[in-house]
Protein backbone atom coordinates (compact mmCIF):
# COMPACT_ATOMS: atom_id res chain seq x y z
CA UNK A 1 0.00 0.00 0.00
CA UNK A 2 0.85 3.59 -0.46
CA UNK A 3 -0.51 6.93 0.53
CA UNK A 4 -1.14 10.08 -2.47
CA UNK A 5 0.35 8.32 -5.75
CA UNK A 6 0.27 4.50 -6.83
CA UNK A 7 0.05 2.61 -9.87
CA UNK A 8 -3.83 4.47 -10.26
CA UNK A 9 -1.73 7.62 -10.89
CA UNK A 10 -2.03 9.22 -14.24
CA UNK A 11 0.10 12.10 -14.49
CA UNK A 12 0.40 14.52 -16.76
CA UNK A 13 3.76 17.09 -16.66
CA UNK A 14 3.10 20.72 -16.64
CA UNK A 15 6.80 22.12 -18.70
CA UNK A 16 7.47 18.59 -20.09
CA UNK A 17 9.87 20.36 -22.68
CA UNK A 18 11.95 22.21 -20.35
CA UNK A 19 15.09 21.06 -19.30
CA UNK A 20 14.18 20.06 -15.86
CA UNK A 21 10.89 18.77 -17.39
CA UNK A 22 11.91 16.74 -19.92
CA UNK A 23 15.05 15.18 -17.71
CA UNK A 24 12.60 13.95 -14.79
CA UNK A 25 10.04 13.05 -16.94
CA UNK A 26 12.34 10.53 -18.32
CA UNK A 27 13.35 8.99 -14.88
CA UNK A 28 9.38 8.76 -14.32
CA UNK A 29 8.91 6.77 -17.48
CA UNK A 30 11.79 4.53 -16.91
CA UNK A 31 10.27 3.91 -13.66
CA UNK A 32 7.40 2.98 -15.36
CA UNK A 33 5.25 5.74 -13.47
CA UNK A 34 1.87 6.53 -16.02
CA UNK A 35 3.09 9.58 -17.34
CA UNK A 36 -0.07 10.04 -19.56
CA UNK A 37 0.26 13.90 -20.89
CA UNK A 38 2.71 16.59 -21.05
CA UNK A 39 2.11 20.04 -21.25
CA UNK A 40 3.84 23.07 -22.82
CA UNK A 41 1.76 26.28 -24.59
CA UNK A 42 2.45 25.65 -28.06
CA UNK A 43 3.55 22.51 -28.23
CA UNK A 44 0.25 20.73 -29.00
CA UNK A 45 0.51 17.89 -31.36
CA UNK A 46 4.10 17.15 -30.69
CA UNK A 47 5.30 13.68 -28.66
CA UNK A 48 7.66 13.49 -26.16
CA UNK A 49 9.87 10.53 -26.61
CA UNK A 50 7.82 9.56 -29.24
CA UNK A 51 5.20 8.09 -26.99
CA UNK A 52 3.64 10.72 -24.51
CA UNK A 53 1.34 13.40 -26.37
CA UNK A 54 2.15 17.16 -25.85
CA UNK A 55 -1.19 19.60 -24.91
CA UNK A 56 -1.39 22.96 -24.47
CA UNK A 57 -3.16 23.26 -21.78
CA UNK A 58 -4.46 20.94 -18.95
CA UNK A 59 -7.72 21.07 -19.66
CA UNK A 60 -7.04 19.61 -22.96
CA UNK A 61 -4.47 16.88 -21.14
CA UNK A 62 -7.07 15.93 -18.84
CA UNK A 63 -9.91 15.71 -21.37
CA UNK A 64 -7.79 13.80 -23.46
CA UNK A 65 -6.33 11.17 -21.11
CA UNK A 66 -7.88 11.47 -17.57
CA UNK A 67 -5.44 12.47 -16.10
CA UNK A 68 -5.20 13.06 -12.26
CA UNK A 69 -2.32 13.70 -10.93
CA UNK A 70 0.06 16.85 -12.34
CA UNK A 71 3.88 17.40 -11.51
CA UNK A 72 5.60 21.49 -12.40
CA UNK A 73 8.57 21.89 -13.54
CA UNK A 74 8.06 25.40 -14.57
CA UNK A 75 10.20 28.83 -13.74
CA UNK A 76 8.98 30.12 -10.45
CA UNK A 77 7.35 33.13 -12.61
CA UNK A 78 4.88 30.59 -14.05
CA UNK A 79 4.26 28.77 -11.06
CA UNK A 80 1.10 29.52 -9.99
CA UNK A 81 0.01 29.97 -12.74
CA UNK A 82 0.30 26.19 -13.23
CA UNK A 83 -1.13 25.54 -9.79
CA UNK A 84 -4.16 27.28 -11.03
CA UNK A 85 -4.43 25.39 -14.27
CA UNK A 86 -3.98 22.05 -12.84
CA UNK A 87 -6.81 22.74 -10.19
CA UNK A 88 -8.90 24.68 -12.53
CA UNK A 89 -9.04 21.55 -15.06
CA UNK A 90 -10.13 19.21 -12.42
CA UNK A 91 -6.52 17.70 -10.84
CA UNK A 92 -6.48 16.37 -7.44
CA UNK A 93 -2.83 16.10 -6.64
CA UNK A 94 -0.72 18.73 -7.65
CA UNK A 95 3.05 18.20 -7.03
CA UNK A 96 5.42 21.80 -7.37
CA UNK A 97 9.08 21.08 -7.62
CA UNK A 98 9.57 24.14 -8.36
CA UNK A 99 11.55 26.72 -6.44
CA UNK A 100 11.63 30.30 -5.59
CA UNK A 101 7.93 31.07 -5.86
CA UNK A 102 6.69 34.17 -3.87
CA UNK A 103 4.64 33.48 -0.33
CA UNK A 104 2.19 36.08 -1.81
CA UNK A 105 1.30 34.34 -4.45
CA UNK A 106 1.28 31.17 -2.02
CA UNK A 107 -1.72 32.71 -0.40
CA UNK A 108 -3.58 33.43 -3.25
CA UNK A 109 -3.49 29.70 -4.89
CA UNK A 110 -3.93 27.97 -1.69
CA UNK A 111 -7.62 28.99 -1.11
CA UNK A 112 -8.48 28.19 -5.14
CA UNK A 113 -7.07 24.73 -4.22
CA UNK A 114 -8.90 24.33 -1.56
CA UNK A 115 -12.18 25.16 -2.81
CA UNK A 116 -11.73 22.04 -5.43
CA UNK A 117 -10.28 19.55 -3.57
CA UNK A 118 -7.02 19.67 -4.80
CA UNK A 119 -3.80 18.41 -2.89
CA UNK A 120 -0.82 20.45 -3.24
CA UNK A 121 2.79 19.01 -2.27
CA UNK A 122 5.07 21.39 -2.24
CA UNK A 123 6.37 23.82 -3.63
CA UNK A 124 10.22 23.60 -3.77
CA UNK A 125 9.72 19.70 -2.83
CA UNK A 126 11.64 17.12 -4.19
CA UNK A 127 8.20 15.41 -4.60
CA UNK A 128 6.92 11.97 -3.34
CA UNK A 129 7.62 8.65 -4.43
CA UNK A 130 5.44 5.00 -3.61
CA UNK A 131 8.36 2.70 -4.59
CA UNK A 132 7.51 -0.42 -6.63
CA UNK A 133 4.42 1.81 -8.17
CA UNK A 134 5.20 5.61 -9.10
CA UNK A 135 7.26 8.29 -8.71
CA UNK A 136 6.48 11.80 -9.36
CA UNK A 137 8.91 14.63 -8.90
CA UNK A 138 12.60 14.09 -8.40
CA UNK A 139 13.45 11.53 -5.56
CA UNK A 140 16.23 9.61 -7.20
CA UNK A 141 14.40 5.61 -7.86
CA UNK A 142 17.81 4.29 -7.47
CA UNK A 143 17.60 4.54 -3.58
CA UNK A 144 14.51 3.35 -2.74
CA UNK A 145 12.90 -0.10 -2.11
CA UNK A 146 10.04 -1.43 -1.52
CA UNK A 147 8.53 -2.13 2.00
CA UNK A 148 6.45 -0.73 5.03
CA UNK A 149 8.28 2.58 6.29
CA UNK A 150 6.60 6.40 5.82
CA UNK A 151 9.00 8.85 5.53
CA UNK A 152 7.93 12.63 5.61
CA UNK A 153 10.88 15.53 5.51
CA UNK A 154 10.96 19.14 4.94
CA UNK A 155 14.50 18.65 3.87
CA UNK A 156 15.02 17.23 0.42
CA UNK A 157 18.90 16.03 0.66
CA UNK A 158 17.92 14.82 3.82
CA UNK A 159 14.93 12.80 2.71
CA UNK A 160 17.52 10.98 0.35
CA UNK A 161 19.99 10.58 3.33
CA UNK A 162 17.74 8.37 5.48
CA UNK A 163 15.90 6.84 2.57
CA UNK A 164 19.71 5.39 1.49
CA UNK A 165 20.36 3.91 4.89
CA UNK A 166 16.63 2.49 5.27
CA UNK A 167 17.33 1.11 2.34
CA UNK A 168 20.92 -0.16 3.09
CA UNK A 169 19.63 -2.57 5.66
CA UNK A 170 16.22 -3.98 3.73
CA UNK A 171 13.94 -1.50 5.75
CA UNK A 172 11.91 -0.76 2.34
CA UNK A 173 9.60 2.30 2.28
CA UNK A 174 5.64 3.20 1.56
CA UNK A 175 5.99 6.05 0.08
CA UNK A 176 8.48 8.85 0.79
CA UNK A 177 7.23 12.55 0.73
CA UNK A 178 9.29 15.42 0.88
CA UNK A 179 6.60 18.44 1.78
CA UNK A 180 9.42 21.01 0.93
CA UNK A 181 10.74 23.84 3.11
CA UNK A 182 9.16 27.32 1.90
CA UNK A 183 6.96 29.05 4.54
CA UNK A 184 3.70 28.12 3.07
CA UNK A 185 3.30 24.83 1.61
CA UNK A 186 0.15 22.43 0.07
CA UNK A 187 0.49 19.59 2.44
CA UNK A 188 2.31 19.15 5.90
CA UNK A 189 3.75 17.08 8.39
CA UNK A 190 -0.12 16.17 10.16
CA UNK A 191 -1.40 15.41 6.66
CA UNK A 192 0.95 13.33 6.00
CA UNK A 193 0.87 11.34 9.24
CA UNK A 194 -2.76 10.87 9.25
CA UNK A 195 -2.55 9.59 5.98
CA UNK A 196 0.31 7.30 7.14
CA UNK A 197 -1.48 5.80 10.15
CA UNK A 198 -4.30 5.65 8.02
CA UNK A 199 -2.30 3.12 5.30
CA UNK A 200 -2.64 -0.56 6.08
CA UNK A 201 0.88 -1.11 4.35
CA UNK A 202 2.81 1.64 6.40
CA UNK A 203 4.02 0.15 9.69
CA UNK A 204 6.48 2.66 11.36
CA UNK A 205 6.83 6.46 10.37
CA UNK A 206 10.59 8.67 9.63
CA UNK A 207 9.57 12.52 10.37
CA UNK A 208 12.92 15.02 8.95
CA UNK A 209 12.31 18.63 10.37
CA UNK A 210 14.54 21.66 10.75
CA UNK A 211 14.80 24.76 12.40
CA UNK A 212 12.40 27.36 11.97
CA UNK A 213 8.51 27.77 12.24
CA UNK A 214 6.50 25.64 14.34
CA UNK A 215 5.62 22.64 11.90
CA UNK A 216 7.31 19.99 13.93
CA UNK A 217 5.90 20.92 17.42
CA UNK A 218 2.31 20.64 15.81
CA UNK A 219 3.00 17.73 14.52
CA UNK A 220 4.52 16.26 17.76
CA UNK A 221 1.06 17.10 19.36
CA UNK A 222 -0.94 15.25 16.82
CA UNK A 223 1.93 12.07 16.99
CA UNK A 224 0.71 11.98 21.02
CA UNK A 225 -2.71 11.99 20.30
CA UNK A 226 -3.32 10.67 17.21
CA UNK A 227 -0.83 7.92 15.92
CA UNK A 228 -0.21 4.80 16.89
CA UNK A 229 2.30 3.61 14.90
CA UNK A 230 6.05 3.82 15.74
CA UNK A 231 7.42 7.26 14.83
CA UNK A 232 10.89 8.25 14.71
CA UNK A 233 12.50 12.03 13.68
CA UNK A 234 15.57 14.27 13.21
CA UNK A 235 15.87 17.90 13.54
CA UNK A 236 18.25 19.22 11.00
CA UNK A 237 19.81 22.73 11.86
CA UNK A 238 20.69 21.46 15.96
CA UNK A 239 24.58 23.48 15.26
CA UNK A 240 22.67 26.02 13.32
CA UNK A 241 24.77 29.04 15.52
CA UNK A 242 21.78 31.92 17.22
CA UNK A 243 20.65 34.30 14.87
CA UNK A 244 21.69 32.86 12.15
CA UNK A 245 19.26 32.11 9.17
CA UNK A 246 20.24 29.00 7.24
CA UNK A 247 18.38 26.05 4.77
CA UNK A 248 14.59 26.96 3.65
CA UNK A 249 12.65 29.90 3.36
CA UNK A 250 10.75 28.55 6.55
CA UNK A 251 13.94 27.49 8.38
CA UNK A 252 13.42 31.37 9.98
CA UNK A 253 13.78 31.52 13.93
CA UNK A 254 11.29 32.89 15.79
CA UNK A 255 12.11 33.64 19.66
CA UNK A 256 12.71 30.37 20.82
CA UNK A 257 9.83 28.38 18.86
CA UNK A 258 11.64 27.19 16.11
CA UNK A 259 14.72 26.11 17.78
CA UNK A 260 16.62 22.68 17.26
CA UNK A 261 16.09 22.30 21.03
CA UNK A 262 12.58 23.23 21.23
CA UNK A 263 11.39 21.24 18.66
CA UNK A 264 13.78 18.23 19.81
CA UNK A 265 11.78 18.46 23.39
CA UNK A 266 8.50 18.29 21.43
CA UNK A 267 9.45 14.93 20.03
CA UNK A 268 10.88 13.47 23.12
CA UNK A 269 7.70 14.47 25.19
CA UNK A 270 5.46 12.76 22.08
CA UNK A 271 6.97 9.73 22.54
CA UNK A 272 9.06 10.17 19.48
CA UNK A 273 12.19 8.59 19.01
CA UNK A 274 15.08 11.11 18.15
CA UNK A 275 17.85 10.28 16.08
CA UNK A 276 20.81 12.58 16.82
CA UNK A 277 22.54 11.76 13.40
CA UNK A 278 20.81 10.01 10.29
CA UNK A 279 22.66 7.18 10.19
CA UNK A 280 20.95 6.29 13.24
CA UNK A 281 18.17 5.52 11.80
CA UNK A 282 17.59 2.19 10.88
CA UNK A 283 19.03 1.07 14.71
CA UNK A 284 15.74 3.54 16.31
CA UNK A 285 13.22 1.95 14.31
CA UNK A 286 14.44 -1.46 14.75
CA UNK A 287 14.21 -0.78 18.43
CA UNK A 288 10.73 1.14 18.57
CA UNK A 289 9.25 -1.48 15.95
CA UNK A 290 10.01 -4.16 17.97
CA UNK A 291 8.56 -2.81 21.24
CA UNK A 292 5.10 -2.66 19.42
CA UNK A 293 5.36 -6.01 17.72
CA UNK A 294 5.86 -5.38 14.40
Amino acid sequence: MSIFVDRQTKLVVQGITGRDGSFHTKQMLEYETRVVAGVTPGKGGQRFEDTVPIFNTVGEAVAETGANTSVIYVPSRFAVDAMFEAADAGIKLVVCITEGVPVLDMTRVMPFLQERGTRLIGPNCPGVISPGASKVGIIPAQICLEGTIGVVSRSGTLTYEVIHQLTRHGLGQSTCIGIGGDPIVGTNFIDCLEAFEADPGTEAIVMIGEIGGTDEQQAAKYVSHEVRKPVVGFIAGQTAPPGRRMGHAGAIISGSSGTAKEKVAAFEAAGIGVMERPVEVVSLLQERMKGVGC
